[in-house]
């Protein structure tokens, strides 16, 4: 299987894109022949599944299981949770994707350093927590701000990976039905995370008074878990889940029409 081959699996496998072929040893292609070349395709996808799973998952497990260990009740947002008894598992979860994200490699050197930026933030999120809400002190202010920075940060990379470097196709490489309903997904999760950013920015910036009767609903969180359920949906999207259920919805579909006609 030659570089180009493999680029182009790795574009129908996930809709578009590419694999950077210079990160893979010469020696072993020579050597090792299609088998290592499956496998490191297949080490990709996970990769870019694993990103999407772990973002997907975060807000569900850290209300869970907060509930589970301190009662009802959500937090007023998902950086919050730094001082609930979830704290290690929040760390841990957006440490573990800055670390995906920079061992990503993108196709251009432009793509690796927009996911280097975007792992950069997300560890700064994860170890610099937002102001708690009671007694404050005023270093714990100061990161508060570098908190809101850093994040500010990982959702506009985020943002700009959904709707501009995922929806690129293959060079010389014609539109397929595949990455069409795939770049419909990165542009509805895109525009769904800059929607809530700004609706997060107007909720915080508008006095309290105007407010006051949303705060009880704690949109906040709903809203950052809106955008972060986006960047798991689109990171999954491109590590070829949608395309596998797709797969799997025509196979059960094909096998249910075969047995009404065998009158099974």
């Amino acid at each position: 299987m030659t570089a180009e081959v493999f680029c182009s699996r790795a574009a129908e496998s996930t809709g578009g894109g590419g694999v950077r072929m210079d990160r893979v040893d010469a020696s072993k292609q020579d050597s090792g022949g299609s088998s290592v070349e499956e496998f490191l395709l297949d080490q990709y996808l996970h990769l870019r599944a694993s990103i999407g799973y772990l973002g997907f998952a975060l807000p569900f497990v850290l209300a869970l299981g907060a509930i589970a260990l301190e009662g009802p009740g959500i937090r007023s947002s998902i950086s919050d949770y730094y001082y609930s008894g979830m704290r290690n598992v929040f760390v841990g979860i957006l440490c573990a994707i800055g670390v995906f994200l920079f061992s990503y490699k993108g196709y251009t050197k432009w793509q690796d350093r927009i996911c280097n930026i975007a792992a950069f933030c997300i560890v700064g999120v994860a170890l610099f927590p937002t102001t708690p809400e009671i007694g404050a002190t005023a270093g714990q202010q100061v990161i508060g701000v570098l908190h809101l920075c850093f994040a500010a940060g990982f959702f506009s990379a985020i943002a700009y990976f959904c709707l501009k470097i995922f929806t690129q196709n293959t060079p010389g490489r014609s539109m397929t039905k595949n990455k069409a309903r795939n770049n419909s997904v990165y542009v509805w999760c895109g525009w769904t995370i800059v929607g809530s950013i700004v609706l997060i920015a107007l909720v915080n910036g508008l006095p309290k008074t105007m407010t006051a009767w949303a705060r009880g609903l704690d949109p906040v969180f709903w809203l950052e878990s809106t955008a972060v359920v986006a960047f798991g949906v689109s990171w999954m999207t491109k590590g070829g889940v949608l395309s596998a259920l797709v797969r799997a919805g025509a196979s059960f579909s094909r096998a249910k029409v075969e047995r009404v006609e065998s009158g099974a």
